[in-house]
């Protein structure tokens, strides 16, 4: 079911998309040639707590049987790593990207959001995969808006990715969000046959491109949660908790200048 929130919901969400905000900043700053997964990991979980929030991602059981519960707060997904990636001991090395993901509840209600952030000195296809990712997520955005359908945004994302000669994830789609991480609806980042949902005011969407520099295809390694590239090669993703107003759609997960 569709939740519309109240003006008060989307005041809690804000300070939870606040809060994701400045702790993907942190870890971007702290994103280097050397660092480990973990270690990135405890920047976000430990600002997160301090905020009186709470991780979202940490304990969630895993989809595939047998599988464990998710252990991060934060999914590390490196270079053919689409989403998922479990933070460890694997060193970051110059010329990497790495996808971040995240999410905090805070007073009951989510934020969740996604950057792709370079190591040291990357290759000028790979920073072009990142800015096509992030605008694929722009271009979508203009459609997020009271009476167009959820077909609206994942027509642009797609169309955006494909023309820049990129390809779109299947397997894994948007979401809606609000007291929980994953609410209805779904919102895909391609055209299917559903045009889903007509887009009202407090509705709260989580917008998130998956691009892949080759083909769409992926596949999950053995242990149950990360998703790769099934050709190896790069892939990005790029995700905001945004609100649906009766005019521009607001980004809470979002700081103040930064760029869009």
């Amino acid at each position: 079911m569709i939740t519309i929130k109240s003006k008060s919901e989307l005041e809690k969400m804000a300070r939870a998309g606040e809060i994701v905000a400045t702790a993907l900043k942190l870890v971007e700053e702290a994103v280097r040639p050397g660092i480990t997964t973990i270690e990135l990991d405890r920047i976000a979980e430990d600002y997160i707590r301090k905020q009186k929030a709470v991780p979202l991602f940490k304990g969630v059981p895993c989809p595939i049987e047998g599988g464990p519960d998710f252990p991060g707060t934060i999914c590390a997904s490196v270079n053919d790593e689409v989403i998922h990636g479990i933070p460890g001991l694997r060193e970051l090395k110059d010329g990497d990207i790495i996808s971040v993901d995240m999410g905090a509840s805070f007073d009951g209600y989510c934020a969740d959001a996604a950057r792709t952030f370079a190591v040291g000195n990357i290759s000028d296809s790979a920073h072009r995969l990142i800015e096509v990712t992030k605008q694929c997520f722009y271009e979508g955005l203009k459609y997020a808006v009271k009476g167009n359908r959820i077909v609206d945004i994942s027509r642009a994302i797609q169309k955006h990715a494909e023309g820049n000669g990129f390809s779109v994830v299947r397997e894994y789609v948007g979401h809606g969000i609000g007291k929980d991480l994953w609410e209805a609806p779904q919102i895909p980042n391609y055209v299917t046959r559903e045009r889903g949902p007509r887009l009202e005011p407090g509705m709260t969407l989580a917008i998130e491109p998956m691009i892949n520099q080759g083909v769409s295809n992926v596949r999950i390694l053995s242990d149950k949660w990360t998703v790769v590239t099934a050709d190896g090669k790069l892939s990005a993703h790029y995700e905001n908790t945004i609100a649906v107003t009766g005019g521009e759609p607001v980004i809470m997960t979002k700081l103040r200048g930064e760029d869009p």
